[in-house]
């Protein structure tokens, strides 16, 4: 099975440089880069008294933090850094840094505002096996404004129906495995406007996502979003009844999450000292 590490999930500490709480105490790094301390994660009430994260009005992931990071990296400001590497299970990889994941995701926003037409507000499905495509699709739509809802490649042809019904979404993005699935209901979704494999292969009836991104331009503006914009859709896994909506804000993902990066690192550095 793929694996895959996007290292600014993992790095996340690397936000300092943009929202850091008032409380946060810092340290600095042998090159003068300032980091933040360790803090206790095994203490829930004290992490959670310290967890008073800054929320401005406007906030968008892609612009505020990945192509942030871009221009101080490129000004010095910052080390450099991979933003994503990703490994498969015969050895093949890709490593992109922060540059080339910019570059390659604003070609994959032309792909859905231009090709496909798809405006701030909409919403568009993504089933993918976690190969980089998925990555791009996901800052995509975090510079497109559009609103992503990912969902496993184990989902049935009812269990695509249903969130897409549920949720109107106006886009599906998926690759071989799923299509059929996708084409035995599509005559049952009236919102869906758009289908496009992740595939070397042409399908009747879908636009071939390789064939696009290669063709397409990679000057793209960052739609402006509010900090409490809808970013996400996850659905629930219906264990008490039909799976329902669950809605990320640009911030409560973007931002709200941060805590959890320095909990996987600051637990990883704790399981090394053996605690």
């Amino acid at each position: 099975m793929a694996c895959a590490v996007m290292q600014f999930l993992r790095k996340t500490q690397s936000f300092k440089f943009l929202w850091i709480p008032l409380t946060t105490s810092f340290r600095f790094s042998k090159k003068g880069y300032r980091i933040l301390a360790p803090q206790n994660f095994l203490n829930y009430e004290s992490l959670k008294q310290q967890y008073k994260p800054e929320v401005p009005e406007y906030f968008n992931f892609a612009t505020d933090v990945l192509d942030k990071w871009t221009e101080m990296e490129k000004e010095g400001k910052r080390p450099t850094r991979l933003a994503l590497w990703w490994v498969n299970d015969k050895g093949d990889e890709v490593r992109w840094n922060f540059e080339e994941l910019g570059f390659h995701s604003r070609k994959v926003a032309n792909v859905l505002s231009e090709v496909c037409g798809l405006q701030k507000g909409d919403r568009v499905m993504l089933m993918l096996p976690r190969i980089p495509e998925w990555w791009l699709i996901n800052v995509a739509c975090m510079r497109t404004g559009t609103i992503l809802i990912p969902g496993t490649t184990q989902l049935t042809a009812k269990d695509i129906l249903h969130r897409v019904q549920t949720s109107k979404a106006k886009c599906i993005i998926t690759d071989d495995v799923l299509a059929p699935a996708v084409d035995c209901i599509v005559s049952e979704c009236q919102s869906l406007k758009f289908k496009l494999i992740v595939s070397e292969d042409q399908r009747e009836g879908w636009l071939n996502f390789k064939d696009l991104f290669r063709n397409a331009n990679a000057d793209h503006s960052c739609v402006t979003t509010r900090n409490q914009d809808p970013m996400t859709i996850f659905f629930t896994s219906g264990t008490t009844g039909s799976p329902k909506m669950t809605e990320h804000s640009h911030s409560s993902y973007g931002i709200g999450l941060t805590v959890n990066g320095r909990g996987w690192r600051e637990r990883e550095q704790q399981r090394q000292k053996g605690k």
